[in-house]
């Protein structure tokens, strides 16, 4: 994995607050592959003094925890700094989420979640934090879409894209093969994790929803009547 810090810069600092040590001792493991230095609290009276007492560059705070609950937690914090927080949660209401983003948290992630993709939106939101510099080779233009293959954020016409975990992925699998036909088969089986079907039309759905959300850069998605699709960008490989 790309290291975070640079030489002489140290390691930025995260503060995970989960009261599963399973989990963050994992995580620890994880973060300091990336480049990360990772501390954990194992309950919300003891994450949020840590918090406060000391400077961490982001805080993955779980909503379920200990104690004091993860929504008070962010509440404390944010009368208090403007630190970072993402939240996890292993609870599936729509409010939910909302509650915590309207409480003041910059991302808020279901569990169970991909490690990956929590280290994807930590980068996002550091970045967005100023707290990270985008790496210039992550970042790829085609007309008016941008893809950032670290952060997994995609803008088109100037707006930030909305994309679920498998419409990134079925974008960036097209964009690498950008001007060969991808079949049916090759996205149903790495993407879907099962065979292509002639009357499955989940992939097509996909596609369908892909498309829309680029506006003006879905045309670069091309269907392949019967075979598959293909990523013809503007200026590019047309």
């Amino acid at each position: 994995m790309t290291m975070e810090s640079t030489a002489g810069k140290p390691p930025l600092a995260l503060l995970l607050i989960d009261d599963d040590a399973e989990l963050c001792g994992m995580m620890r493991e994880l973060f300091g592959e990336a480049g990360f230095t990772l501390e954990c609290a194992f309950n919300g009276r003891d994450g949020l003094a840590r918090a406060l007492k000391n400077s961490y560059d982001l805080i993955v705070l779980d909503v379920m925890l200990p104690m004091v609950d993860g929504f008070t937690v962010l509440q404390q914090l944010r009368r208090r700094t403007e630190v970072p927080v993402i939240m996890l949660t292993a609870r599936v209401h729509r409010r939910d989420r909302i509650e915590g983003l309207n409480a003041g948290a910059d991302d808020y992630l279901p569990k169970p979640f991909d490690p990956d993709e929590l280290l994807a939106r930590i980068r996002a939101v550091l970045r967005r934090a100023g707290r990270l510099e985008h790496s210039p080779d992550s970042i790829k233009t085609f007309g008016e879409v941008q893809v950032n293959t670290q952060t997994r954020e995609v803008w088109s016409e100037g707006h930030l894209v909305d994309l679920t975990s498998l419409e990134f992925d079925l974008l960036e699998m097209l964009i690498r093969a950008a001007g060969r036909v991808v079949t049916r088969d090759e996205i149903t089986a790495s993407l879907l994790e099962r065979e292509a079907s002639p009357y499955d039309r989940a992939l097509d759905v996909h596609v369908s929803h892909l498309r829309r959300k680029l506006a003006s850069g879905g045309e670069m998605i091309r269907t392949i009547r019967g075979i598959g699709y293909v990523f013809a960008a503007k200026g590019a490989g047309e």
